[in-house]
C-alpha cells in the first residue's frame, strides 16, 4: 500500500500514540520501512498485512518519496521564527500561542503550525500541497510582487518545464474555457479571488491570488476558427515569483489553479 492509502485510514488528528509527530510521517514509516500498522491503536489494521509484505510497488515510489519530502520539508520549517515571516508571506498569526500561521491557497484556508498542514480543516490529500506550502513558508517571504508579469519561458533554467505547464494548465483550462461563456469563466475566477484584468486582444485578463504573495496572470483568448485559431490561455508570473518558490512548486500551483477552476466551472 502507499503512505497515501494508509493515511486515509488513521484519524489524521496526529495525536503521536504511535511515537510518530504526525499521521503521514507514521504511513510513510509503514509504507518504506516496514513500520508495524500496530502501532497506530485506531488503525483498522483488517487484511492489511498480506498487503504490507507485498511491498511497494513501482508506481507507488513517487508518492514516498513525496511523503519523505514533507517530513523533511516541515522539520525545515520547525526552527523558523513565525512571528518573523507571516507578514513577509502575507500570513497572520493565530493559535495557542500566536505559533499557527493562517491564509488563503486559492480560496482555501491553510493552517500551519510545527505539528503539520490543515486545509480547510483537513489533511491534504495530495502531498505535493504540502511540499508546495511547505516550500512557499521555507522562503521565508521576499521582496513583494511587482505586478510584472512574465512567461514561464523567461524565468531561469525553466526551458523544460514550459510543455509541462502547458500539458497540465495551459492546454487544459483553454479545452475547458472554450465551451463556456466569459461572464460564467470570469465568475470562477473571481470566487478564487481573482481580479478583472484586461490584455490587449484578449478575450479575458484575470490576476488571481494562488497564495498570498504568488498572484498568477490568466489570459485567454476565444478560439477564431474562421482564423485557424484555437482557444488559448496563458499563464504569466510575477518578476519576484522565484523569491518565494521553486520551479517545481511554481508548476504545480499553476496546475492547482487549473484544478480548482475546474471544480467550480463543474
Amino acid at each position: 500500500m502507499t503512505p497515501f492509502e494508509i493515511v486515509q485510514r488513521t484519524p489524521k488528528n496526529n495525536c503521536r500514540q504511535c511515537g510518530y509527530p504526525s499521521c503521514l510521517a507514521f504511513s510513510a514509516a509503514v509504507a518504506k520501512s516496514g513500520e508495524s500498522f500496530d502501532k497506530c491503536p485506531y488503525l483498522d489494521t483488517t487484511g492489511l498485512n498480506e498487503l504490507q509484505n507485498q511491498g511497494p510497488a513501482l508506481e507507488e515510489l513517487s508518492s514516498q518519496r513525496d511523503l519523505a519530502l514533507v517530513e523533511h520539508l516541515k522539520d525545515k520549517i520547525s526552527a523558523l521564527d513565525f512571528a518573523l515571516i507571516a507578514a513577509p508571506l502575507g500570513a497572520t498569526l493565530c493559535g495557542e500561542n500566536n505559533q499557527t500561521l493562517s491564509f488563503l491557497f486559492l480560496d482555501q484556508q491553510v493552517l500551519l503550525n510545527r505539528q503539520g498542514i490543515l486545509l480547510d480543516g483537513h489533511t491534504p490529500d495530495d502531498p505535493r500541497d504540502q511540499i508546495l506550502i511547505y516550500n512557499y513558508i521555507h522562503s521565508q517571504g521576499g521582496t513583494d510582487p511587482a505586478w510584472d508579469w512574465l512567461g514561464l519561458e523567461t524565468l531561469p533554467n525553466s526551458i523544460s518545464k514550459v510543455r509541462t505547464l502547458a500539458t497540465y494548465c495551459e492546454n487544459r483550462l483553454a479545452e475547458l474555457f472554450s465551451h463556456l461563456p466569459v461572464e460564467t469563466i470570469m465568475a470562477a475566477c473571481a470566487r478564487l479571488g481573482g481580479v478583472a484584468h484586461p490584455s490587449p486582444s484578449a478575450t479575458l485578463g484575470c490576476i488571481i491570488p494562488v497564495l498570498p504573495k504568488i498572484p498568477q496572470y490568466l489570459i485567454y483568448w476565444e478560439a477564431e476558427p474562421e482564423d485557424g485559431f484555437p482557444a488559448k490561455v496563458k499563464i504569466l508570473f510575477d518578476r519576484q515569483v522565484l523569491d518565494f518558490l521553486d520551479l517545481e512548486s511554481l508548476i504545480f500551483s499553476a496546475e492547482r489553479l487549473a484544478d480548482r477552476l475546474a471544480v467550480l466551472l463543474a
